[in-house]
Parts: structure tokens; C-alpha cells; sequence
């Protein structure tokens, strides 16, 4: 543990921040685990759904640093991929 009071403040932050980062990151595989589910199950209504909202939580995770965007980009092309075969 640090002396510094200004470095016990920065320990204390940087456990916040990784707190909220996890949970942001399992919120996000979540999500693509369901369109994942989704597209198994063929169910082309239940897919596109799940499809909007995996891609939402991609950008937005892409916006907050948490995937780089290149791969936020693979991410959601692969998705469409997967999408369009369902047709």
C-alpha cells in the first residue's frame, strides 16, 4: 500500500475502474452469447433482434475504450456474415 496520499486515492480509482471495465466486459460477451444463441437456434426474427442490440453494445464498447475499434469492426461484420446466412 502506498504512503502518498495522492497514491492511495489512485489505487483506490484504478480499482473502481477495473470493477466497472469487468462488468462492462462480461455485460458485452453476454450480449453476444445470446445473438450467438440466437442464430444456433435459426430463428431469423429472434437473430435480428439480438443482432441490433450485440451490435449497439459493440460500438458503444468500442466508444468507451474497452475493444479496440478494428476489432469491434471484425465483430460486427462476422455477425452480419452469420446473419445473412440465416436467410
Amino acid at each position: 500500500m502506498p504512503n502518498i496520499k495522492s497514491s492511495k486515492k489512485d489505487v483506490i480509482s484504478s480499482k473502481f475502474a477495473y470493477e466497472k471495465n469487468k462488468a462492462d466486459k462480461s455485460e458485452l460477451k453476454t450480449t453476444l452469447k445470446k445473438f450467438d444463441a440466437a442464430v444456433v437456434s435459426g430463428d431469423k426474427t429472434a437473430a435480428e433482434t439480438a443482432y441490433k442490440l450485440a451490435v449497439k453494445a459493440v460500438d458503444q464498447a468500442a466508444q468507451k475504450g474497452l475493444l479496440h475499434k478494428n476489432n469491434a469492426a471484425r465483430k460486427k461484420s462476422s455477425m452480419t456474415l452469420q446473419l445473412n446466412k440465416l436467410a
